[in-house]
């Protein structure tokens, strides 16, 4: 290497984030991902959680109207380990919005046609059109990721990939797409206790696949493919946020607060529309008896339990 140059990998710098810095405790941990002892952030309470997280999500349908507006085409990216959070972040960004204008891409494992074809010829279809956002639950990253760790690409593809990716992505910023790429960054201890967590639950043992047993082991490699990615694809036209999940509630408030601040937006929200009077009834027509339809039998009529505030009451009057 000529002197005076670096490689790749050395010209990766830490990405300033525009949030305020968290109030740290004196307790100190290793952080697996950047090999660092940092500072513990202090314990999230509930209740300031689904405070910022409604008044966030707000906020979110303050940008769906612009995105709307002004025909905006968004691509957001998330990419990270297993069980980092990925998944619930996107759920709290969507659960607000029009799916009409934000939707989610998570594509599965690739039929035998789109193995054969350019290898972002299966993403293309999924980029949004004016006034889109598209969530990418995992994307054309996964062949840095896990084709390069599990070896379901060779390395010429990958050394491919690797030349080609950044061009692909200038090539859809210079068409109008903004495209804004997050990366969560989980511990290794903290991997294996939503791992067992998903393990014992039936609720979500479902998100444990053998493809997550298999990165378990191979934790080293996957940094090592991670670092790899983000050195040759950390573009100023698109470069890469990352994402502290070791508390997935702060990390999703984290992650919607930046979305936020990467697209300057104003508050288009509809005035309240006035309701009309209801007409009473239209002349001539005769609603057909009840009898007649087929109706979902109530299970829980009586479930409910009895109402403890209107007992008291009756109680009292008596």
């Amino acid at each position: 290497m000529a002197k005076g140059k670096k490689s790749a990998e050395e010209k990766i710098e830490p990405v300033e984030t525009p949030f305020d810095t968290p109030d740290m405790s004196e307790n100190l941990y290793f952080d697996g991902e950047k090999g660092v002892e940092v500072a513990r952030p202090s314990k999230l309470k509930n209740e300031f959680y689904e405070k910022e997280l409604s008044h966030l999500q707000i906020e979110l349908v303050k940008l769906q109207e612009w995105i709307k507006a002004k025909g905006l085409k968004v691509v957001v990216i998330f990419e990270g380990r297993d069980a980092a959070g990925k998944g619930g972040t996107i759920k709290r960004i969507t659960e607000r919005l029009n799916p009409r204008i934000c939707r989610v891409v998570a594509l599965g494992t690739p039929t035998e046609r789109e193995k054969n074809q350019w290898y972002f010829q299966r993403y293309v279809p999924h980029l949004p059109t004016a006034g889109e956002m598209v969530l990418f639950d995992r994307s054309w990253y996964n062949r840095a990721g896990v084709e390069r760790v599990m070896g379901f690409c060779t390395d010429e593809e990958h050394r491919e990939f690797l030349r080609s990716c950044p061009e692909f992505e200038r090539m859809l910023v210079r068409s109008g797409i903004i495209v804004i790429k997050y990366w969560f960054s989980v511990d290794d201890d903290v991997q294996e206790e939503r791992f067992q967590a998903r393990r014992k639950d039936p609720l979500k043992r479902w998100k444990l696949s053998p493809m997550d047993i298999e990165s378990r082991a191979r934790w080293v490699e996957y940094s090592m493919a991670k670092d790899q990615m983000m050195a040759h694809t950390d573009i100023k036209q698109a470069p890469w946020f990352s994402v502290n999940s070791n508390e997935k509630k702060r990390a999703r408030l984290n992650c919607i607060r930046h979305l936020l601040s990467m697209i300057p937006y104003e508050d288009l929200t509809p005035a309240p529309i006035e309701l009309p009077p209801r007409k009473s009834n239209v002349r001539g027509y005769v609603r057909p008896p009840l009898g007649e339809r087929t109706y979902v039998p109530d299970c829980y009529a009586n479930a409910g339990g009895k109402d403890k505030k209107k007992e008291k009451k009756k109680k009292k009057d008596k």
